[in-house]
């Protein structure tokens, strides 16, 4: 059962698009109406990685994880996207682990992947985006050595406001 962290290729646009709304089906669960999440598409998300996959200009890096030939996991970053983070900030768009392989270290392998590439890249601070009440994300994040920074931003989804929270983490070369 060996895990595998690789670049993400066409090919893993339909795993990925699966884990990614499994994932958000499981992780907000609750959080979420319902219906909002049934009407996720795997097939519509596998269209739009497609596109960005083929429009990218190399600056958002997607991974995969993958365990037994199956993809388990999936995670992106990049430069990011907030108006007042300072020069050099990256920020992970999103970190996904099939709801079977929660808890099994898949997670925890992508973000390291993205510390190591972040550190060696010379990329600080990091920045993410999570749901204000994702309890079990935001206990993940923190043990990965990020706190919130105090930014909070509207999030709705089927026309319940569901509000994001910022966190940071600075590096430094020895990460």
């Amino acid at each position: 059962m060996d895990l595998r962290i690789r670049a993400m290729t066409p090919d893993d646009c339909e795993a990925v698009a699966a884990v990614r709304i499994d994932g958000w089906r499981w992780a907000y669960a609750g959080l979420m109406p319902r219906a909002y999440l049934d009407a996720l598409s795997v097939e519509a998300d596998a269209a739009r990685r497609r596109g960005r996959l083929a429009d990218g200009d190399g600056t958002v890096v997607n991974v995969v994880a993958e365990r037994d030939g199956a993809v388990v996991g999936w995670a992106c970053f990049g430069p990011c996207r907030d108006e007042d983070a300072p020069p050099g900030a990256e920020e992970l768009y999103a970190l996904y682990v099939r709801p079977d392989n929660v808890s099994t270290g898949v997670g925890r392998a992508l973000m390291d992947t993205w510390l190591e590439r972040a550190t060696a890249g010379g990329r600080s601070p990091l920045l993410l985006w999570v749901l204000e009440e994702n309890d079990r994300a935001r206990r993940f994040y923190e043990k990965a050595g990020f706190t919130p920074d105090g930014a909070r931003e509207p999030f709705e989804a089927g026309g319940v406001d569901v509000p994001e929270v910022r966190y940071a983490r600075t590096l430094t070369r020895a990460g």
